[in-house]
């Protein structure tokens, strides 16, 4: 049985939400896979928040995603 091979490419991206980290991510999963095809990994390289007047007002996660690279 002959496997098979494939490259992928890395992009890192940053979502953000008022409410979670998590959601942070989804975001940008969701919105990365409107340009990007055939995702297969993201991974959490960062998490941060944003702070204003002493308040958290957004979290934010740095996602570098994999996806499949066709010529």
């Amino acid at each position: 049985m002959a496997s098979k091979e494939a490259v992928y490419k890395i992009v890192d991206v940053i979502g953000t939400s008022p409410t979670s980290w998590e959601d942070a991510a989804r975001n940008a999963v969701k919105t990365a896979s409107k340009s990007l095809r055939d995702l297969r990994i993201a991974e959490v390289g960062k998490l941060d928040v944003k702070v204003e007047n002493g308040k958290v007002t957004a979290f934010r996660a740095r996602l570098s995603l994999s996806f499949k690279y066709s010529a």
